[in-house]
């Protein structure tokens, strides 16, 4: 059974950070990509970044970029996401998803690429 379990949520003011995890089992996740979304309140999940699970390449959405990093522990089977100079605006649930299969450099931005998901975990950042 393929579970990925994100943690590391929390509460926190702005311009501080949190890290929050993924940790990944039930198959081998070599040839798949690893992705960050989320949900802000009333609003449609969206992207926030990717890493190929060989550590190969990264990707952020503008609006992070800079800001957040994803890194993977490959002997863990975790990946993280570093967010840091958080705003009120990064106020939402984040989940993290992996494809089944592989994703090319180009694609792998859409929630529909994905097929196993986490439950989420609440980031609220407070002005």
């Amino acid at each position: 059974q393929v579970q990925l379990v994100e943690s590391g949520g929390g509460s926190v003011q702005a311009g501080g950070s949190l890290r929050l995890s993924c940790a990944a089992s039930g198959r081998t996740f070599s040839a798949s990509t690893l992705g960050w979304f989320r949900q802000p309140p009333g609003k449609e999940r969206e992207f926030v970044g990717k890493i190929k699970w060989s550590g190969s390449y990264t990707s952020y959405a503008d609006s992070v970029k800079g800001r957040f990093s994803i890194s993977r522990d490959s002997a863990k089977n975790t990946v993280y996401l570093q967010m840091n100079s958080l705003k009120p605006e990064d106020t939402a649930v984040y989940y993290c998803a992996a494809t089944a299969g592989y994703c090319s450099v180009s694609s792998c931005y859409r929630r529909d690429e994905y097929y196993y998901w986490g439950q989420g975990t609440q980031v609220t950042v407070s002005s």
